[in-house]
């Protein structure tokens, strides 16, 4: 059986994607900011740069006028950005999240 290399991973954001959910308004744009640029280090550490490229837009996005409609946008691809290899996903991601939010 085959297993995922990154899995833990996976589990350490999903934990950290389902706090940010379940803090919901109570979270100021700056705990927003600071928990997404966590993320964004992770992936960094892991070479996931799709990932990175998603959690740093989200990042800044989160310090915008609304940034909670931003925020479900942008973690609404946090499953394809994981699952991405080349720049051009990461350029498709964030062209994704950029046309929902226009």
């Amino acid at each position: 059986m085959a297993t995922d290399p990154l899995k833990t991973l996976r589990d350490e954001v999903g934990l950290r994607l389902t706090a940010i959910r379940e803090a919901g308004p109570r979270l100021s744009p700056l705990d927003l900011y600071a928990r997404m640029d966590a993320i964004r280090q992770l992936a960094t550490a892991h070479g996931l740069g799709a990932l990175e490229g998603l959690a740093r837009s989200t990042a800044q996005r989160a310090l915008l006028p609304g940034h909670r409609i931003t925020m479900q946008s942008c973690l609404e691809h946090v499953d394809e950005a994981f699952d991405s290899h080349s720049d051009d996903h990461r350029t498709a991601i964030l062209a994704a999240v950029a046309v929902r939010l226009h």
